[in-house]
């Protein structure tokens, strides 16, 4: 009986801790905690090892700091400083700065789609368009996950990263005119995902200055985190010599200068190695390390820990369509605010603005920049720096009024397509190769074509009328989208003449892709890697679909909320 009381009580402890956090956290930026992978020891010794400082990362090393001390291990270096990555005035900047030390690192899919994977602390949070809404209650139940605690970790996560946005008039136009076709109820500004038409939140404050992932580390106790900027791991260790199933017990990490490090667990069978590297990062970590298909971990040389074909698949990439609207009306810069969730699974959102990048010191002209891939000038293949450099001095030289305007683009829910990633070589910091098959289930195409109807009954709406001129038909922005050499994929003309081809030709990435490590398949229902001990994987790699109009917030709360879990049986047991 007195077992049972004390294990209660300190369950009961560990909630009350985990739910208030210690009054001696620190403040973003002025993290004590924060360190160059270069002053890391040789070998260093910690309960907790999370691989990758991202969007779930933060908010799990957070958690775990207050009863255990965890080493947190960044590929990339720190947004605070950054106005590329602050500023929403500067929203593009990041992703079409191609330099190594970017905080952005770009990619291409088999498929032809250009893309981004985020390579700073506080990953995606800090190179994406910044909009913020839950899950659905529907997707909650269906991953099993406990309601209460979702709900305590999404408002954990909100007190310092979400807010209300300023609606302004492009935005309240694609609401108002979102409204009018039929796409409701109005459910005003909300974080919930529910059917109709609402203002969701935004990580950008009322200043404009983004707050992201790494502003929850300041929850953590700073004597239980360390975290290495610049830290590329390179390898999971493991144990396997008289075992029935290997036991991680720790990473190989490189410093800036490629000098190697080790950090081990300590002893404890509650101490963990915890993956959170992103859709692209985690299952390409788990196979360098020998967690994978065997045939294809053997052509690269790669030792096989444990044979795992499901490893790299199931890997999906929600599509995105977008029309341009050029506005004869000024237009406030902003990014998604207004989101129309339809019944039928495609998601209607908004952005806006003369120059996504106007705050920065060369112009980049934002989405249309020629070096960020999306609806841009040159062609992918042709994007020497002499051919950038050509492209943006004859941006420059327009007109502004040419770039005033707005895109409304639609999402497909899921998506029910799905492909898979490989290994191109044995370096963790080169992209492997991933194929998402866009399109390839009809349901999604369907959904495309779906949304794109909404989207052309809003632009015709009376509350877009101020934004649009009368000579610009629908045909003719449809066509002016697709001329655009957005992918790498071959374009058709007059599409306007068929959306299923619009679709086709116009698909780009809204930057949601997942899969690879998937629940059920990779990691089981408490995130560890199947056949492994010691081992789990906590990010937006193990969702079989996107959650919400945009996962940022669930993936932040999946954070927390194993954090939460795995803190409370450590205390617990």
């Amino acid at each position: 009986m007195d077992f049972w009381l004390w294990r209660l009580f300190f369950v009961a402890f560990a909630e009350i801790l985990l739910l208030h956090g210690f009054c001696s956290s620190e403040p973003a930026p002025n993290y004590s905690f924060l360190h160059q992978a270069t002053s890391a020891p040789p070998l260093s010794f910690y309960d907790y090892i999370i691989i990758g400082g991202g969007t779930a990362g933060c908010p799990l090393a957070a958690t775990l700091s207050h009863n255990s001390t965890v080493l947190l291990l960044e590929r990339g270096g720190s947004p605070y400083g950054n106005p590329n990555i602050t500023n929403l005035s500067s929203f593009g900047s990041a992703l079409s700065d191609l330099s190594p030390s970017s905080p952005s690192q770009r990619f291409v899919s088999e498929d032809g789609v250009i893309n981004a994977r985020a390579r700073v602390l506080g990953g995606g949070s800090c190179i994406n368009a910044g909009f913020y809404t839950r899950a659905s209650a529907k997707y909650v139940a269906a991953v099993g996950w406990d309601s209460r605690l979702v709900n305590e970790s999404y408002e954990w996560a909100e007190k310092v990263v979400a807010f209300e946005p300023p609606m302004k008039q492009w935005q309240t136009a694609v609401r108002d005119g979102l409204l009018q076709t039929g796409v409701s109820p109005y459910n005003g500004f909300t974080y919930d995902h529910l059917i109709g038409t609402k203002i969701g939140g935004t990580i950008f404050d009322d200043e404009g200055r983004r707050h992201t992932a790494a502003d929850l580390l300041e929850y953590a106790n700073p004597k239980g985190l360390t975290v290495m900027l610049h830290a590329s791991v390179h390898k999971i260790l493991f144990r396997t010599k008289g075992r029935n199933r290997p036991l991680a017990h720790g990473v190989i990490f490189r410093d800036a200068y490629g000098k190697k490090h080790i950090a081990y667990l300590n002893d404890g069978e509650k101490n963990e190695v915890i993956l959170s590297a992103g859709s692209l990062g985690s299952p390409q970590l788990l196979m360098l390390s020998g967690v994978g298909p065997l045939d294809h971990l053997k052509a690269h040389n790669v030792t096989v820990v444990l044979d795992q074909p499901l490893v790299g698949q199931g890997m999906a990439d929600n599509p995105m369509n977008a029309i341009y609207i050029p506005s004869p009306a000024p237009v406030e810069v902003s990014l998604i605010q207004v989101v129309g969730i339809t019944p039928y699974g495609s998601y209607i959102e908004a952005a806006s603005g003369e120059n996504f990048a106007g705050g920065s010191t060369q112009r980049d002209f934002g989405i249309f920049s020629p070096k960020i891939g999306q609806l841009s000038t040159v062609p992918p293949k042709q994007r020497t720096p002499e051919a950038l450099a050509k492209a943006i001095s004859a941006m420059e030289a327009l007109n502004p009024i040419v770039f005033n305007g707005g895109f409304i683009l639609e999402k497909v829910r899921g998506p029910l397509s799905q492909g898979h990633l490989h290994l191109v070589n044995t370096n963790p910091n080169d992209n492997p190769s991933v194929t998402f098959n866009y399109f390839q289930h009809p349901q999604d195409l369907q959904r495309c074509v779906e949304g794109l109807r909404v989207i052309e009954r809003v632009i015709q709406s009376r509350p877009m009328a101020p934004f649009r001129y009368d000579y610009l038909s629908l045909p003719v922005l449809l066509n002016m989208t697709a001329s655009a050499p957005i992918n790498l994929l071959p374009h058709h003309a007059n599409v306007s003449t068929s959306l299923e081809q619009f679709c086709k030709d116009t698909v780009m990435t809204i930057w949601h892709y997942h899969g690879g490590c998937q629940m059920g398949r990779v990691v089981d229902f408490d995130y560890r890697v199947i056949g492994i001990d010691a081992l789990r994987v906590i990010d937006g790699s193990t969702f079989h679909d996107s959650p919400g109009t945009n996962p940022q917030a669930t993936v932040m709360m999946l954070g927390r909320y194993m954090g939460v879990k795995i803190l409370t049986e450590r205390l617990g047991n």
